[in-house]
């Protein structure tokens, strides 16, 4: 008797446990299947739980659908287009808060957002199978903004070494949309007067095939400039100036291509013509080498880049890389008054390390591969922007090669989001982050100029600054650096820089 009893409690026992595994699933599915408004909870803050079987539980979830929320001008499939994962993708659970989080990123480094959150709107426990909502808040595309601005090289040298003289400004208007059909496209316009006269449209279309793997940019500039820099003294520029009529007129006209079929990597190809035409005086008295004893050059050119980016958040960047190398053929079949072959290659890196510090480097050089004599007119190395060395804004160093070496380590003094509520009528702005960072930086360069370093004792020398700074950051991609430099002439100096991401 007992021996037949052994065998029906054993069994009775194991439909027990069954049962109850089996209701413990449909507990736990029911709960999640339960929460069509988990939308309110970060996605990456609740985490799906690994269900199915004791002998096969779930180690990943099924982007089952993808809904996208906010987009009033944006297309769809243009936010769709940063993700790394798309519908029916699987996602490890031990990676999803990850990856959350950088595709978080990822739509906000289009420039397009000032706020982008990930939520899970479906969840079926059972498979663990999840919809997801991505809600942004689109920024302000639209800039018109009236030009008033500095004929010199920053705002640091039109304040001291022109005694912020108003007659040294130029005025008329300037219009951005970054985001013209809702594709992410942007056009750049402008129409000013004063010390330069300038006419310059520039369009940008990022995805012209059903893949959203080419591109397309067009540029056109025409200038008129009655005060020009025409030669390098002290390792600045001096000007010269005619009131009667331009010393210099540029003519420039061309197209583009952008190639990307992976997320971070973006190939660019330009072919540009260019006209430039001075004064005889400039010629005859300034700078017999300005245009090589020419006045006019023509010429056709030919660019490539790669760029490989893996920073987090390009504006200001915490964690990451970038990678860039190219190659520039200026006088391509055209080559009247300039044959040149450039390439460059330039890398960043950034770390964080405990809550509030990051630490970062970037290197970047030019090689010019044609060594008989370029230009004045095309002769800049360092001082201009990007390629500068801090504690040297007042100075320009012309060169046909340069590298440097730059490297910093902040410490985040404040973190904290504002809400402007009333006093801010655009609701894109209406909640402002706002981050203050303390900087040190310390930067090395180099230029070699082989024609025209006389008189210009920082070319072929080895150039070094160190600086302390406070970094404003406003709206995730609105930059202000207030910063007191030294450099290796023992010379101390105050000077303002800004980014936006127009």
């Amino acid at each position: 008797m007992n021996r037949s009893l052994r065998p029906i409690s054993s069994h009775l026992f194991f439909l027990l446990r069954k049962s109850l595994f089996c209701l413990a699933v449909f507990a736990v599915s029911t709960t999640l299947n339960a929460q069509p408004n988990a939308a309110d909870t970060p996605a990456h803050a609740l985490i799906p739980i690994a269900i199915g079987t004791p002998a096969h539980p779930l180690t990943s979830v099924t982007i089952r659908n993808i809904y996208v929320e906010g987009n009033h001008r944006t297309k769809t499939d243009i936010i769709l287009r940063e993700l790394d994962f798309g519908v029916n993708d699987t996602i490890s659970l031990a990676s999803l808060t990850e990856r959350l989080v950088q595709n978080e990123l990822k739509v906000l480094n289009t420039g397009l957002f000032t706020t982008a959150k990930f939520n899970f709107k479906e969840w079926v426990g059972a498979t663990n199978e999840v919809g997801l909502l991505i809600t942004v808040q689109e920024g302000w595309y639209v800039f018109p903004f009236p030009i008033l601005e500095m004929a010199d090289r920053n705002f640091n040298v039109w304040w001291d070494t022109y005694d912020h003289s108003l007659r040294r400004l130029n005025y008329g208007v300037r219009f951005y949309h970054t985001n013209l059909t809702g594709r992410r496209d942007q056009l750049k316009a402008v129409i000013q007067q004063g010390f330069t006269k300038k006419y310059e449209l520039i369009y940008t279309l990022p995805f012209i095939n059903e893949n959203k793997t080419l591109g397309l940019n067009v540029n056109f500039l025409h200038t008129r400039e009655k005060e020009i820099g025409y030669t390098t003294a002290g390792d600045e520029l001096v000007f010269s100036r005619n009131s009667d009529h331009p010393l210099l007129r540029r003519f420039r006209l061309g197209v583009g291509a952008q190639y990307r079929r992976r997320l971070d990597i973006t190939h660019h190809f330009n072919l540009t013509f260019h006209e430039n035409l001075i004064d005889e005086s400039v010629r005859t008295e300034l700078n017999p080498d300005y245009f090589l004893g020419n006045k006019e050059q023509r010429y056709l050119a030919a660019s490539y880049q790669m760029v490989l980016d893996k920073r987090d958040i390009r504006p200001y960047p915490m964690h990451g890389f970038r990678l860039e190398a190219g190659a520039a053929r200026h006088g391509l079949l055209i080559h009247e008054g300039m044959d040149a072959l450039d390439v460059q290659a330039g890398y960043q890196q950034f770390f964080s390390f405990g809550k509030k510090w990051s630490t970062g480097f970037v290197v970047k050089g030019k090689l010019g591969l044609l060594r008989n004599k370029q230009p004045y007119y095309g002769s800049q190395a360092l001082g201009y922007e990007p390629d500068f060395i801090r504690g040297y804004e007042y100075y320009v160093v012309d060169g046909l090669d340069f590298a440097y070496n730059k490297s910093l380590l902040r410490y985040r003094l404040f973190d904290r989001k504002f809400n402007l509520g009333p006093y801010m009528k655009l609701e894109s702005f209406r909640e402002m982050p706002l981050k203050l960072f303390l900087v040190l930086h310390n930067e090395l360069g180099y230029a070699h100029n082989p024609f025209y370093s006389e008189g210009n004792p920082l070319a072929n020398d080895l150039l070094w600054g160190t600086t302390l700074g406070l970094d404003l950051v406003l709206y995730y991609d609105k930059v202000f650096n207030f910063e007191v430099s030294r450099n290796r002439l023992g010379e101390y100096g105050f000077y303002l820089h800004w980014t936006f991401s127009f």
